[in-house]
């Protein structure tokens, strides 16, 4: 067995236990934590997770924040300055961008067809890479989540410290960790 088919057998463990009502937005959230190598191999096996969800109950609905920098920026209305000075757009990208991706996935999670048994499973985390941390727009987002927020999360978890792309300082979040790595999360 493949590691992302053993990550989905964890998740499959994970999320067919009874759900805990009245949790904070913050502990209605799973990590998917996997090796920033298997990012191509998780898009063609998502449906995997999918079909956990689905076989233990619950709904499912995708979102993905790989063309979201690209849509905010082009509905920047200074976006040539940018281009031409990259270095001019770091604070639009801390606070504008970061409302904007928020806006984007909680549109998801805000959406009609979402319960409080839907898991709303967002990939492509790694886009967001240079542009925003992900615990900001986690922050911004929390209180909207109804079921569960899975987030497919390219990195490392190490120590209640989660690192995107193995690359960046973590951070603590109190995320469900669902990782292949022993004394983590096993199912």
């Amino acid at each position: 067995m493949g590691r992302i088919e053993d990550l989905a057998g964890r998740y499959r463990n994970h999320i067919s236990a009874p759900w805990l009502r009245n949790l904070a937005g913050d502990q209605k959230t799973i990590f998917v934590v996997y090796p920033k190598t298997d990012e191509r191999r998780l898009r063609a096996r998502i449906e995997l997770f999918e079909m956990a969800t689905t076989g233990a109950g619950h709904k499912w609905k995708g979102f993905d924040f790989t063309g979201v920098f690209a849509r905010w920026m082009a509905g920047t209305e200074y976006r040539q300055v940018y281009f031409e000075e990259p270095e001019s757009i770091g604070m639009k990208l801390r606070s504008d961008f970061v409302k904007f991706a928020a806006e984007r996935l909680r549109a998801s999670l805000t959406d009609d067809e979402v319960d409080e048994e839907t898991v709303v499973a967002v990939h492509g985390v790694a886009s967001l890479f240079g542009f925003a941390k992900v615990s900001l727009i986690l922050k911004e987002i929390a209180r909207d989540i109804r079921g569960r927020l899975v987030l497919f999360f390219p990195g490392e978890f190490d120590d209640n410290n989660y690192r995107l792309l193995d690359a960046r300082d973590g951070w603590n979040y109190l995320a469900v960790p669902i990782t292949l790595h022993n004394g983590a999360f096993d199912g």
